[in-house]
């Protein structure tokens, strides 16, 4: 199926393109700067302008799922978050709505329900995901909200940890690398049981196959 992805530039986006090529998909890289478009290209992505602050219906057009994979970066203010993370995802969340994208695999974040959970300079950006998250359980569409932990460049070992809630969070005990995320958002679209669920997800022992059937 086509699919497009926001924050198809970023590092974990990256991989999910690659990894929907490989599946058989066709993705869909929605970029804000069109010089972009040769490295993306090279993974096999279809390119479209598109930001997230401004109207995304180009970006989505004809596709028939969406993957959330955007940021506002840790370099970035509070507002930059509001923008991107809340505000942006849930735009983006309207317009599929609107153009009949009925499947949407969300990049969530861990300690989302409850940031005392996590680092307290980490409150706004769960607060957003949060606001974002919700919306999109509102929203009528086919959802996954998938949140992991800690980010990290390690090769993705392909076993996974899932659970509702992985408990207080600590970057030695709850990391995860993008390769494993990027896995579990491209497979979730292809299983019907991952649909209307919301899970967190650390690097583990568990084959990702078996925990996302599992779900």
């Amino acid at each position: 199926m086509r699919v497009v992805v926001a924050g198809a530039n970023g590092l974990t986006g990256r991989i999910v393109l690659r990894l929907l090529k490989e599946a058989g998909h066709q993705p869909v890289a929605m970029i804000r700067d069109f010089a972009q478009h040769e490295a993306l290209e090279a993974l096999g992505a279809e390119c479209r302008v598109g930001d997230l602050e401004k109207p995304v219906g180009y970006a989505v057009r004809d596709c028939r799922a969406a993957i959330f994979a955007a940021g506002s970066g840790s370099k970035t203010g509070p507002e930059k978050t509001i923008d991107v993370d809340q505000n942006g995802a849930m735009h983006m969340i309207d317009t599929c709505s609107r153009m009949n994208v009925r499947r949407f695999v969300m990049l969530s974040s861990i300690a989302v329900d409850v940031p005392e959970r996590g680092p307290e300079s980490l409150h706004h950006y769960f607060r957003a995901k949060a606001i974002a998250d919700r919306h999109l359980q509102a929203s009528g569409l086919d959802y996954t909200i998938v949140r992991p932990g800690f980010l990290t460049n390690e090769p993705g070992s392909g076993a996974i940890a899932t659970g509702e809630d992985l408990g207080p969070i600590a970057k030695e005990s709850h990391s995860v690398s993008r390769e494993n995320v990027a896995r579990v958002l491209v497979d979730c679209l292809a299983l019907d049981n991952t649909v209307e669920k919301t899970f967190e997800m650390i690097d583990g022992d568990t084959p990702v196959a078996d925990a996302l059937a599992a779900l």
